[in-house]
Parts: C-alpha cells; structure tokens; sequence
C-alpha cells in the first residue's frame, strides 16, 4: 500500500523499517523539526525517525503544525492509501485524519482505555501494573478514543525499567503494525470500540514529580525509581560541604527488613538501605551530575552517606 508515516522518537523507528521490510511504499515520512541536542544544546538534531528515514531515501516533512490549508492539501496530495501514526507529537486534524483512503491507524503503547496520552510506558510502570502492551487503533479526533483492531498484552516484570519496556514494546509496536497494514490492505482488519470503564490518562512527566518522596511505601518508591529510569531519572539530594548535591537514582529494590520508628529517608546501614514511609528500599544504582552510572558499592567508594543520614 502507498503509506505515509508519522513519528518521531526512537521509539517509532522500527516500525518504520518494519513496514518499508514488509514491502509496503512509504510515499513520506512526517516527523518534528529538528530540536536542539547535547548537554549544551548547540546542535540541532532531526529526530530518530527523520533520520531511519533519511537512510532508508524517503522524503521526510517537519511542520510545525498540520492546521493550515495548504499543509493539509499537501498531505492530501500524497494520494495515500493509509497512514500510520506511532508516537508523532503533533495533534492531527480531521482534514489529516480523513485524507488517507484507509484512515489512520495508530500504534499506542497500552492496553486502551488505560493510559491514553502522552507517557503511558512510565506511568504503567510508575503505578505498579502488573502488564501492558499494544494496541493498535484507527484514530478518530479524540485522545487515543478510536476503535481498536489488534492487541498484544506484555509482561511488566517487578524490576522491568522504563527503558527495558519501551524497547520490548517498540518491537512489539512494528511487528503488530505490520500485520494490521497486511490485513488492512485484504479488507480484514475490524475493530472494536473501546470500553468507557477503566479510563486513565497518562499525562506527561513533569519536572516537579521526578524527585523520590521516601515518605512513600518502599513498592511505590521502587516503582517511582524504575518508571523514570534511565530518563529523565529519579532523584534525591545529599549534603556536599555546604551545598545539597544531586544524584540520579536509577536502580533500587525492596528491602524485606523491618523498619521502626525511622524518618522516611533515613540511611539505615552501608549497604544503602533507606527507610521510607513504610518499609524500606535499597539503593542499588546511582549517578552524579556529570557522572556515570555506579553500582552502590562503587558509588560510596567515593561519596560517603553514613547510617543516621537523611536523604531526599
């Protein structure tokens, strides 16, 4: 089929591959402008899937917007059969949406209805679900509200990370797509309205709610730790002379200890053990600003934290 497709983090790249593998012409490729990169931000980047695109030679567009008349007489332009959409960032209007003569179809990262929008892997994680998955949905002008034609259902394991889910799940993503695209193209591929019970939305991650809260039960915190893992990481503060030093905490476990009567936060032994609200959690992995990441034992080779402590 003649398929334009919408993305932009990594995330999305295999898909793309996946439908240019399964034989399928991708007419363009839509995906963000080019942002500022590094530590500084002196260079400007094309996104992941700009650049697959560009090694794959498919014509790639990078509007701001997809609201004006003449970008959507463009899109229209493309005489598309269908387009795929995997986490592209832009708000697509109903002129985009009914264009393709297949409609749109939309690779979401969770089980619909829960954690429609924008950072559903982190929040599964973050509120302890046991699993999630992929669906893959025709796009109507709500938030993730379409109808939904294919699911695979993934395992959230108790130390799965962020990042180790996201790239199982971006795998999955391609592979489902591909078989949505083969079974749309036969005139196969129903779908089925999604339930209104059970409804969340993943909102974006804020800077405000990455610093760890040890007041919270040592699971919550775990969960915390390993929804925000690798990025944009969770945090905590140590003493450093007569400033407060930030340290990334990327890997944490929960300590089967008992805990009374310690202040949420309070370093409990030289193993970093930490005393939260109820329970106790155990540091494991750990980073400095400008740092790399070091195991615990390797981190307080170089920074001491002694029992009696309190972090956060």
């Amino acid at each position: 089929m003649r398929i334009i497709f919408m993305g932009t983090p990594g995330y999305a790249a295999p898909t793309l591959e996946a439908l240019h593998t399964a034989g399928h012409e991708i007419v363009a490729v839509y995906s963000q402008p080019p942002r500022p990169a590094g530590r500084r931000g002196l260079e400007v980047l094309p996104s992941p899937v700009h650049r697959t695109a560009d090694a794959l030679g498919i014509p790639v567009f990078t509007p701001k917007s997809l609201k004006s008349e003449d970008e959507q007489a463009a899109f229209r332009a493309l005489n598309a059969d269908a387009a795929v959409v995997v986490a592209y960032g832009l708000i697509l209007p109903k002129a985009i949406l009914d264009a393709p003569r297949l409609g749109a179809w939309n690779g979401h990262a969770s089980l619909l209805p829960r954690w429609r929008g924008a950072a559903p892997i982190q929040r599964a994680i973050m509120a302890g679900d046991l699993e999630t998955g992929v669906m893959i949905m025709q796009m109507d002008e709500g938030l993730d509200t379409g109808p939904v034609a294919l699911t695979e259902t993934v395992e959230i394991t108790p130390a799965m990370t962020t990042g180790e889910l996201h790239d199982k799940l971006a795998y999955v993503t391609a592979k489902l797509m591909v078989e949505a695209m083969a079974r749309l193209e036969k005139g196969e591929l129903p779908v089925t309205a999604q339930s209104s019970d059970g409804v969340t939305y993943a909102a974006k991650i804020s800077k405000a709610e990455t610093r760890v809260d040890f007041t919270l039960e040592a699971q919550q915190v775990h969960d915390h730790v390993r929804g925000l893992a690798p990025s944009p990481g969770a945090w905590f503060e140590i003493a450093s002379g007569d400033r407060a030093e930030r340290v990334k905490l990327l890997a944490t476990e929960v300590a089967n200890i008992d805990v009374e009567r310690q202040a949420p936060g309070t370093v409990l032994d030289d193993h970093l053990t930490i005393a939260t609200g109820k329970g106790a959690i155990r540091l494991l992995m750990l980073q400095k600003a400008g740092g790399k990441p070091l195991k615990a034992e390797d981190f307080l080779r170089g920074t001491t934290i002694a029992p009696g402590t309190v972090i956060g």
